[in-house]
C-alpha cells in the first residue's frame, strides 16, 4: 500500500509558550491539544493545525532541546498578496528574519525566519509546478 501523505511534523522547543505565540501569531495555527504536565509521549506536547481545507498540517511541538540551527526548514504556502502582511507579523513578534537565498524570476518569493527556539521556517508564494516549469526553461529563461 502506498504512503498516503504527510501525517505530521514534530519540533522540539524548550519554551512551549514562546513557540505557540509564534505559531499562532505568524501561521494562524489552531491549538487542538495540550498535554499539560501529563506526557503520553516523551515529554509534554502540544498539537496544532495549520492551514485550511481538507488536509491542514498537523504540527506537534514537544518540550525538549531543539537541534542546532541549519538550513533545514519547514515551508508553508502563502498567497503573494499576503507577503508583506506576514512579514510585518514576523517582525512585530521580534523574530529573526534570514536573508532570502538567490532566486531566479518565476519561482516565487520566500520569507525565511527563525522561531524563538531557532527552527527555520519559510513562507513561500510559489508552487512546485511553477518552480519546475521555471527550472525547465533554464537559467536565462
Amino acid at each position: 500500500m502506498p504512503v498516503h501523505g504527510l501525517s505530521h511534523v514534530t519540533l522540539l522547543a524548550r519554551d512551549l509558550d514562546a513557540m505557540e505565540r509564534m505559531l499562532v501569531g505568524v501561521l494562524d495555527a489552531r491549538k487542538v491539544y495540550d498535554s499539560g504536565a501529563a506526557a503520553f509521549s516523551l515529554s509534554p506536547e502540544r498539537f496544532y493545525l495549520i492551514g485550511e481545507g481538507p488536509a491542514p498540517v498537523w504540527l506537534a511541538v514537544m518540550q525538549g532541546e531543539p537541534p542546532p540551527r541549519s538550513y533545514q526548514h519547514v515551508a508553508f504556502a502563502i498567497d503573494e498578496a499576503e507577503f508583506d502582511s506576514r512579514l510585518a507579523r514576523i517582525e512585530a513578534l521580534g523574530l529573526e528574519v534570514r536573508p532570502p537565498r538567490p532566486r531566479v524570476p518565476g519561482e516565487g518569493r520566500s520569507i525565511y525566519f527563525h522561531s524563538p527556539e531557532g527552527h527555520l521556517f519559510e513562507l513561500h508564494t510559489g508552487t512546485l509546478e511553477e518552480r519546475l516549469a521555471r527550472y525547465a526553461r533554464g537559467r536565462a529563461g
